[in-house]
């Protein structure tokens, strides 16, 4: 069974405070959300009859700036789940360096049962219930799992109706004809790619020969996959929730793709072997990425993976216990508050340029991805190697430190 993701990141934010030597009295207020919303939101089903819905948004903490988070659909949704996200979202934003605190929402729903217009409805009910604690000035959403610009979309026009006039800013990830930012559909599996792109070259490892893996995919595992491929890597495994693939003499992402729009699995495409996902994560590799969900690196497991690079595309793929036994096998490991960052920064780039009523062009945006990327990547790493501690632990003390910092300066009021 996973462990608690919320206690994961308590556990995370205690080994941070060491290395911090932060103050017990801040470390109490870091370490629970500032506020916590749970709703119960009653849809009509197309069948006629009335679902009630449990839904969140945890909003962790906003000492850098409004909050800002996803929103995902999912069966397993729980509220520790959302209370870790909204955590983990606060660092991550903080170690990217963009002005934002961490919020996540969630719906307890499977969108996979559900039709479009019970989806729409939902999503439009919940807004509804949260709308007086969101805004372009206090938290903006995002599109998160089982989410896209549809959704967003839904989101925009509800708060805009509510509102009595267009407020694009109150939400990022949404579609390009209603302000949606050129390159953000992509934006987050591009930042892995970076981010593993950046610690190949510290490990002087050449992309061209590179072997990759990518455990998961949806949008964040299929960017990453295409833009890794574009970088001259050989994708010899991938996986989504129904099993793997694998092929020794690289897997073409484009087919695979089709193979999973037409049939709704990766299994059987053409020229690979059909695999477990717990045996995808085990085959040898140069680069493995997870990024589907949370908690599939464990200590049952760490020591069967055979790789050079771990880039977590996903929230939280990775135990306390698996850390432990990945570092001592020496494996370069990319957390992910700094790995995925790339789908926040962009939404960020979003935001700003709804807030100027401006569009920038895909290269403009591309271009800031990579500084932003790159700086964040090249400033853990650095700190890792001073304090000789884990990427992982120097990503947390870069995020969380920042957040420290602004907390003091503001002081407490009243």
């Amino acid at each position: 069974m996973n462990q608690n993701p919320y206690h994961v990141a308590l556990k995370q934010i205690e080994i941070a405070s060491d290395l911090l030597k932060l103050d017990p009295d801040i470390l109490e207020m870091l370490k629970a959300p500032k506020r916590v919303i749970s709703v119960n939101v009653p849809v009509r089903m197309d069948s006629g009859e009335v679902t009630t819905f449990n839904g969140y948004r945890v909003q962790h903490h906003d000492a850098r700036g409004p909050y800002k988070g996803g929103i995902r659909y999912h069966p397993e949704v729980s509220l520790d789940e959302v209370k870790a996200l909204s955590m983990w979202m606060t660092w991550k934003c903080s170690v990217v360096d963009v002005p934002y605190g961490g919020a996540k929402g969630g719906i307890v729903c499977n969108p996979k049962e559900m039709s479009r217009g019970e989806r729409e409805r939902m999503t439009r009910r919940y807004i509804t219930m949260i709308y007086k604690l969101i805004g372009p000035y206090s938290d903006i959403p995002a599109p998160d799992v089982y989410t896209n610009s549809q959704t967003m979309a839904w989101i925009l026009d509800t708060y805009s109706q509510l509102t009595g006039y267009r407020v694009p800013a109150c939400v990022t990830g949404k579609p390009l004809n209603l302000g949606g930012s050129e390159g953000r559909a992509e934006a987050t599996g591009r930042g892995v790619a970076i981010c593993t792109r950046e610690a190949a070259k510290a490990l002087k490892i050449d992309l061209k020969q590179a072997t990759v893996v990518v455990q998961g995919f949806g949008n964040v595992g299929f960017h990453a996959a295409v833009t890794l491929q574009d970088m001259g890597c050989k994708i010899i495994g991938l996986s989504d929730s129904q099993g793997g693939i694998h092929c020794s003499g690289g897997i073409n992402i484009i087919e695979a793709y089709n193979q999973k729009e037409s049939t709704g699995a990766l299994a059987d495409t053409v020229k690979c072997e059909n695999v477990l996902n717990k045996e995808l994560i085990e085959l040898e590799c140069d680069i493995l990425i997870p990024a589907a969900l949370g908690g599939v690196l464990t200590k049952d497991n760490a020591n069967k993976v055979k790789t050079k690079i771990i880039s977590e595309g996903a929230n939280g793929p990775t135990t306390p216990e698996a850390d432990e036994i990945l570092e001592k096998n020496n494996i370069m490991h990319i957390p992910d508050i700094l790995a995925n960052a790339g789908g926040v920064t962009v939404s960020y780039l979003e935001w700003v340029q709804n807030m100027n009523r401006d569009h920038w062009t895909r290269k403009q945006v591309n271009d800031k991805l990579e500084d932003k990327m790159t700086k964040a990547f090249k400033d853990v790493h650095t700190l890792s190697n001073s304090k000789n501690i884990t990427m992982r632990s120097a990503a947390l003390m870069r995020g969380i430190g920042r957040v420290v910092e602004a907390i003091k300066t503001l002081g407490i009021w009243p």
